[in-house]
């Protein structure tokens, strides 16, 4: 590529790298807690809202529910993320979910896994970047009345941020990742002073509201589905836990000990989070409505559409810090940046996930190979489209995403610790060593409770989510499936049908003989140059071979190649029709079909331009026609090409921009050795 198209992008992704420098884009764990935990933390933000939402249904009294979900959400998330420490430990690679189940359960089941992730990463940035929108959009109107458009630019900018490295993005994200995480703690610790020894009372701005219940008094099966339902929307607190498992590649060594570390750092951080806000939540009386406008009432009205219902966390950032405050203003900002960054864990985990695919022929070779910044800049550029493509159908509406959401994470989750349970006992099958097969069985409890109960977290999410949009999360994972399994069997098949036999071939015999065709438009240097070529190759049989369009062309062309005494023979083919293409291929498909052991090379001259308008004004026909030649079997097509004027031109201004030096890039003159001062001694 010429100086002049790579400088915009060195300017938006940075210098190449060399690829000896790998090793200075891994993570150190300070680094890579904001780069793949983002998600789980940032999620604080939303999932006890989400409960809150669903609770809101049977009125402000099924609040007094919300502590108990919030106990089995955290012993979920400690029950998932001590089963991931086993996997990371087990299967440092990065393969992750997707090699656990491969390697014990079989290549379908790792399908199953990695189409569920796959989708539930796209899932992450569409559903990260529109709840970030939202809370901005509380702020700055422009925003949300540009919900997609920004959306968009924000995925733009994120996809830029990575495409330059992962370390680098990761160090942008790291200052506002902490500070939500520190400013989400302080205002737990500040609402428990204030409550629990200034015996403060702190109201949020909606406690005086009351929510009228979309069903009232409700018992037996339909409050354990309304329980189970909360349950499921406050799980999204776990999305995100595997991406650690898939980027163990990506921490500094000892990989897997650090990698086990940022998942027990980012559990215990998370819960903390999730239950501090829930309870202020409850201390005060925070309320949320699915319907705001006709269900939360103020004196008995409803409060009408120009109501705007801020998040969970708002509200009781409001009541412990006052509005307005600067640690209330400093919590809002950094709340709605981390959202945007919570992204992130899938722009790490995506790419990941499919550079693995591709190296295991399920998803196109080029997700495998790294960019110029070592990032894998084609799966990164792919998420982002996806997720574009969400942002756009569903108008950067969270409430209708996250309905999608995290049916695919706990696909992986169940798969993922179940094969881990057969990792266990083919182990256990042959280890003899007490402590080691005592380690074993310790893990493989973890493991098999781990299974069942995200297996059971499934099956709830699924109930209770299927006709809320968790079905089009089930047919993305569908199309993922189908689509992989398909590139697999091509490259299978191409595998097969190109592989190298043992024995003598049909490919190894050497053609009877060679029969040379020149293209010929017109005399010229091209035409002069290509046959002169040809007579190079001593082909058995060589001829020219015009196309007659025009008469009067033809027969002028007839007469310069007699008078300029060619030593080959020149054939012209009629075509009625004007074509040039069809004739050609015809008469080359009948030489293979007289002579079918003979080869037939097709030479074609063709002009080297500078500029891109020239390209379309050249090579048109040729390009056809090399395109169709291709499917011929038996005829080789060579291009001899011409170089002009521009071309020679524009390799001029290439060497000249790449000689060119920046003022003070290059030292005048040699540096000089300043000769020894003579000593007292001398």
């Amino acid at each position: 590529m010429s100086k002049l198209t790579d400088v915009p992008k060195r300017i938006l992704i940075g210098r190449a790298l060399r690829s000896d420098r790998l090793g200075e884009t891994l993570l150190p764990k300070r680094i890579a807690l904001p780069v793949f935990a983002s998600d789980p933390l940032s999620s604080v933000a939303y999932a006890p809202g989400e409960v809150l939402l669903v609770l809101s249904i049977a009125g402000v009294s099924a609040y007094r529910f919300s502590p108990w979900i919030a106990v089995a959400v955290v012993v979920l998330m400690f029950t998932v993320v001590a089963s991931y420490r086993q996997n990371v430990h087990a299967y440092p690679s990065g393969g992750g979910d997707y090699e656990v189940a491969t390697t014990n359960l079989g290549p379908k089941a790792g399908l199953t896994v990695a189409s569920a992730l796959l989708v539930d990463y796209v899932l992450t940035v569409a559903v990260s970047i529109a709840s970030g929108i939202e809370n901005l959009g509380s702020a700055i109107p422009f925003v949300v009345q540009h919900k997609v458009l920004c959306a968009a630019a924000v995925i733009v900018l994120l996809t830029l941020m990575n495409l330059r490295g992962v370390k680098e993005s990761g160090k942008l994200f790291a200052i506002p990742t902490f500070v939500f995480v520190g400013g989400v703690f302080v205002m737990i610790a500040w609402g428990a002073f204030r409550g629990l020894v200034l015996g403060d009372t702190m109201r949020a701005p909606t406690a005086d509201y009351h929510i009228k219940a979309e069903h009232q008094g409700l018992a037996g099966f339909a409050l354990v589905f309304l329980l189970l339902r909360a349950f499921s929307s406050g799980c999204a607190a776990l999305t995100g836990v595997e991406a650690i498992s898939n980027g163990v590649p990506a921490f500094r060594k000892p990989k897997s000990k650090n990698a086990a570390t940022t998942l027990a750092m980012m559990g215990l951080l998370a819960v903390t989070m999730f239950c501090g806000i829930i309870a202020l939540a409850m201390v005060t009386k925070v309320r949320m409505a699915e319907h705001p406008a006709t269900d939360l009432l103020r004196g008995g009205v409803p409060i009408g559409s120009d109501y705007v219902q801020n998040p969970v966390i708002s509200q009781v950032a409001e009541a412990v810090f006052g509005k307005g405050s600067f640690l209330f203003i400093l919590l809002a900002a950094a709340t709605a940046l981390v959202l945007f960054l919570a992204a992130n864990t899938a722009y790490n985990g995506f790419p990941l996930l499919g550079s693995i695919l591709a190296q295991d022929r399920y998803l196109p070779r080029q997700l495998h190979t790294r960019g110029d910044r070592l990032a894998f800049s084609n799966g990164i550029v792919l998420l982002a489209g996806a997720a574009m493509l969400l942002v756009f159908i569903y108008g950067a509406d969270s409430t209708r995403l996250i309905q999608l959401y995290i049916v695919g994470v706990f696909v992986s989750f169940t798969l993922s610790q179940t094969g881990m349970v057969r990792h266990w006992n083919r182990h256990l099958a042959v280890e003899k060593d007490p402590a080691k097969r005592s380690h074993m069985i310790r893990s493989r409890a973890i493991n098999a409770f781990g299974a069942f109960f995200t297996g059971l977290v499934l099956v709830v999410v699924l109930v209770t989510k299927f006709t809320h949009g968790a079905w089009v999360a089930l047919l993305g994972m569908c199309i993922f499936y189908a689509t992989m399994t398909a590139i697999r069997k091509h490259y299978d098949r191409v595998a097969e049908e190109i592989a190298a036999p043992e024995g003598p071939s049909d490919d190894m015999v050497r053609p009877s003989r060679v029969h040379s065709v020149v293209l010929i438009s017109k005399i010229h240097r091209p035409t002069l140059r290509a046959l002169a070529y040809a007579k190079l190759m001593r082909s058995d049989t060589l001829e020219a071979l015009t196309v007659n369009v025009d008469p009067a062309e033809t027969k002028a062309l007839r007469e310069e190649w007699e008078r300029r005494g060619i030593d080959v023979p020149l054939k012209v083919l009629d075509s009625p029709y004007r074509e040039i293409t069809r004739p050609v291929i015809e008469y080359v498909k009948g030489l293979r079909k007289e002579s079918p052991r003979d080869a037939v090379s097709v030479i074609i001259p063709e002009y080297v331009v500078g500029h891109w308008y020239e390209h379309l004004l050249h090579n048109q026909s040729a390009l056809r026609l090399k395109g169709r030649l291709l499917f011929t079997p038996g005829v080789m097509v060579t291009s001899v090409p011409y170089q002009l004027q521009s071309s020679e031109a524009a390799r001029a201004r290439a060497r000249k921009r790449q000689e060119w030096n920046a003022p003070g890039a290059v030292r005048r003159g040699p540096a000089v050795e300043r000769p020894k001062e003579p000593s007292a001694k001398d």
